[in-house]
């Protein structure tokens, strides 16, 4: 079990939903949380409702200078979490070029450009804590997950290329690959979706996780094991599956 009081973490994509939760979950154990997202005012709300010290720190996370700027203005951290992410199911009949540009800007972009503002900073002092947000969307194509899939996809490619590169130094990079979380990006979707989970529920995963030595997890376990073994299956069977 990690010793979390008084570490200092950079929780990007803070404002609501997921990153809210995770945001009074890693302060009840005495984590200084540095809040980023696009509006200062909901993130200076979820300041004042922390039981630990917290600031925010407004970030546009699809700009490489805001992102630095940021990174400047919080700080030395031990540990960086991105949860930064927008979705919009579409089928192709109905896609939206602005909205597909807009999911790979901030979901993978927003990731890659954190990631190259502070990977250089934590392996230069030979320390320092990644947590990437992945999704179970990105294991394999889904239908309607056009943009989003891809998107998150990437992310997760992008947390193991780390994880090989920093897996023997001080600079620990963990993914999350969480199912469907109740949010007000969930909220767009018009179809059942199985195993729903809380935004509390979901930060109590992904804190279990950081407390633990694995490089991934998947979530709600059940749920992933689907997924886990749609990798496996022949491009004919899981097509004819998911269609």
């Amino acid at each position: 079990m990690t010793d979390w009081n008084g570490k200092r973490y950079w929780l990007i994509g803070a404002s609501e939903g997921l990153g809210r939760a995770l945001a009074h979950q890693l302060s009840r154990v005495g984590v200084e949380v540095i809040l980023s997202a696009r509006s200062k005012e909901r993130l200076e709300e979820l300041a004042e409702e922390l039981p630990g010290r917290a600031r925010a720190v407004p970030c546009d996370v699809s700009s490489l200078e805001s992102v630095s700027a940021a990174a400047e203005e919080v700080g030395d951290v031990d540990g960086v979490i991105y949860l930064a992410g927008v979705y919009w199911p579409m089928e192709p009949k109905e896609i939206d070029a602005e909205k597909m540009a807009l999911m790979a800007d901030v979901n993978l972009g927003g990731a890659m450009r954190v990631a190259g503002v502070m990977v250089p900073k934590f392996v230069e002092q030979d320390r320092g804590h990644l947590v990437f947000t992945g999704s179970l969307s990105g294991f394999r194509g889904l239908p309607g997950a056009v943009g989003y899939g891809a998107s998150k996809a990437g992310v997760m490619s992008l947390a193991e290329t780390l994880h090989a590169d920093l897996r023997k130094t001080g600079v620990r990079v963990q993914l999350v690959n969480p199912g469907f979380i109740k949010t007000r990006l969930t909220d767009k979707n018009d179809f059942k979706m199985p195993f729903l989970m809380e935004p509390e529920d979901a930060a109590r995963e992904i804190f279990d996780h950081m407390n633990s030595p694995s490089f991934a997890r998947s979530f709600p376990t059940v749920f992933s094991w689907l997924f886990r073994v749609a990798n496996i299956l022949p491009d004919w069977a899981y097509f004819r599956i998911v269609s």
